[in-house]
């Protein structure tokens, strides 16, 4: 992927996640790597669902801006944490709907999905009679502290996660390319505001 291929991808993933409420204010950030191993990802400050191609800006593989004076998004280290541990990642999509705001403020370490057919969107998922857990982990303002937490997590894990959320903060997801981040994160905002309604209505 070329950066100006990237830049318009990232572009329509901001309105399209806008338009579900998904990246409120200046919340979420996006991103995606290019073929020499950098990383285009949004500026910091920026409402998502307005943004232009020049609202995306190249990093390097480490999360340092290729431009002078360019301010990339505050988390991008958790972007490069993604591509650094997951070879095949190439677009990575952070927001904060209500539905996984909420349920990672009442989750413990992570929430089981079990049973849906949306379950089919994460790797090893071939039917709905399949389990996922998605790690939740704390927030943190030092944001390499808190990818340190992720590596030593993820070297604990197995398998990898489709996903994770920072409690009372946001999800992050990932895919081979945006139209894959883009499925994985609609099916599991679908997952997970069926958790939120289900817990609505248990006594």
């Amino acid at each position: 992927m070329t950066f100006a291929e990237a830049a318009a991808a990232i572009v329509a993933a901001g309105r399209r996640m806008d338009a579900q409420g998904w990246v409120p204010a200046t919340a979420g950030n996006f991103s995606a790597r290019l073929a020499d191993g950098t990383i285009a990802v949004t500026r910091s400050g920026c409402h998502k669902g307005f943004l232009g191609t020049d609202d995306v800006i190249r990093v390097d593989a480490a999360g340092a801006p290729l431009d002078p004076g360019a301010r990339p998004s505050y988390e991008t280290l958790l972007h490069c944490g993604i591509y650094r541990r997951f070879p095949g990642a190439g677009a990575v999509l952070h927001g904060h709907s209500v539905a996984n705001t909420v349920l990672s403020r009442r989750a413990g370490s992570a929430i089981r999905l079990a049973g849906y057919e949306l379950l089919k969107a994460f790797p090893g998922g071939p039917t709905h009679d399949t389990a996922a857990d998605l790690p939740v982990v704390d927030n943190d303002q030092d944001i390499a502290r808190m990818q340190a937490g992720l590596d030593a997590l993820w070297d604990a894990t197995p398998d990898a996660p489709p996903g994770y959320l920072i409690r009372c903060h946001g999800v992050y997801v990932w895919g081979a390319d945006m139209d894959a981040a883009l499925m994985r994160l609609e099916a599991l905002e679908f997952m997970l505001l069926c958790e939120l309604e289900d817990g609505r209505r248990t006594p």
